[in-house]
């Protein structure tokens, strides 16, 4: 499938913004879908709404084999050992609250260590901060080095065997480090801690095989790899998951409930309390066929090649500064000297190219950085060198149009 045949089945892209085509360069944030999905929505909500599991009339089963289906369908895709290990969230920032929640204030003491790193997103510090409070626990950062990479002496150094948690991003938000997560997960096991994974911006551009990768839990979202918004994974090792406690209660989790006690079903459902995100399911099952009928090794192959003409278009453009090691994935993280990030933004918009500024969710490295806020360009399986070039076009333009008014 060449690209103009990837194109042609987004609908959103083919739309002016402010009287030019559009150019998505926000896919980190959040992808756009293609028809597969869209219509498998569609299809659920026409032909076959219902609940799942309870009942047993023609609508609730068609239902419950989709959900089902599309469980088995991310099992294969990340490689997990069987479907007890898939759970169903609401996004990445829910499964790591559930490992936060569930796991680590059930097993974490006073002078135990949680290991991060400044590169986290808000999503894989904050639910980590508040496992510290409560438990006693210390929470540590591995140091990048200068151009915003691991080390792993670093990683040897800062986890030691007090560490009982080590949670590290596969892929920066801002910087695009891929970070060597197989190599961490060995120190951290060697140390006898556990490995969580927030795989949110590697698992839409790569091939994700969570037991080659040997982590303990692994997060991510579908709306980042073309599948609906509302719906996540958290992959966990069955044997920690039969020993942790619910996250949340109420209906579908249970098995038997009496006056003052109640017993919970087997895995995955005890963690999937109350009406499922069945529709968000379906959608994510659909987004994940699309993917592997592109190819998850075509799809990356093509990101390297876009990031790093990028990175050769816009090194030439006079005092920008971006951020991030040379290899990275598809995103580009940058400042224009003297322009805010803000501004940057809101004259690309004008020009129809879409791109995020701000602090990404990631504030801790913003002051590691030395910045208050960047711009981020990043790219995904239907952008083109042609959208770079009109993006380093605007770069040139906003430089020039700043530089003149003030």
């Amino acid at each position: 499938m060449n690209i103009q045949d990837i194109r042609e089945l987004f609908p959103i892209l083919h739309q002016d913004v402010n009287g030019h085509p559009l150019v998505y360069l926000d896919s980190a944030a959040t992808s756009q879908k293609p028809r597969p999905v869209i219509e498998a929505i569609d299809k659920y909500y026409r032909e076959y709404n219902s609940n799942v599991h309870r009942g047993v009339h023609t609508l609730g089963t068609r239902a419950t084999d989709g959900y089902e289906g599309a469980r088995e369908k991310v099992r294969k895709f990340i490689n997990a050992a069987s479907i007890e290990e898939v759970i169903f969230t609401r996004g990445a920032t829910t499964s790591l609250n559930a490992v936060a929640s569930s796991y680590a204030r059930a097993n974490l003491k006073a002078g135990d260590e949680i290991v991060i790193t400044y590169m986290e997103h808000h999503a894989n510090i904050i639910p980590w901060q508040q496992v510290a409070k409560a438990t006693g626990a210390v929470l540590k950062y591995i140091p990048l080095t200068e151009d915003g990479r691991l080390d792993l002496e670093d990683v040897q150094k800062t986890v030691t065997a007090k560490t009982k948690i080590v949670s590290v991003t596969q892929v920066s938000n801002v910087l695009g480090t891929i970070n060597p997560i197989k190599e961490i997960a060995k120190i951290a096991h060697e140390n006898g801690a556990i490995m969580v994974v927030d795989g949110a911006q590697s698992t839409p551009h790569m091939k994700i095989d969570v037991r080659d990768l040997d982590c303990d839990f692994f997060a991510f979202s579908g709306h980042k790899m073309c599948g609906p918004t509302g719906i996540g994974v958290l992959y966990g090792k069955k044997e920690l998951l039969e020993n942790m406690e619910p996250f949340e209660f109420g209906g579908e989790m249970i098995d038997f409930v009496n006056l003052h006690e109640s017993t919970w079903k087997e895995l995955p459902w005890k963690f999937e309390a109350g009406t499922p995100i069945i529709a968000g399911a379906i959608g994510l099952g659909a987004a994940i066929d699309f993917l592997e009928q592109v190819g998850l090794k075509n799809i990356e192959a093509h990101e390297h090649k876009l990031a790093q003409y990028a990175l050769e278009r816009m090194s030439t453009i006079e005092g920008i500064t971006i951020y991030g090691p040379k290899e990275r994935a598809g995103l580009v993280t940058f400042n224009i000297e003297d322009v805010h990030p803000h501004d940057v933004a809101t004259v690309l918009d004008a020009e129809g190219i879409a791109v995020r500024a701000g602090h990404h969710c990631a504030q801790p490295l913003m002051r590691y950085l030395n910045v208050t806020a960047t711009a981020r360009a990043s790219f995904y399986l239907y952008n083109t060198e042609e959208e770079v070039d009109k993006l380093v076009s605007a770069l040139i333009k906003t430089k020039e149009y700043f530089t003149n008014v003030f």
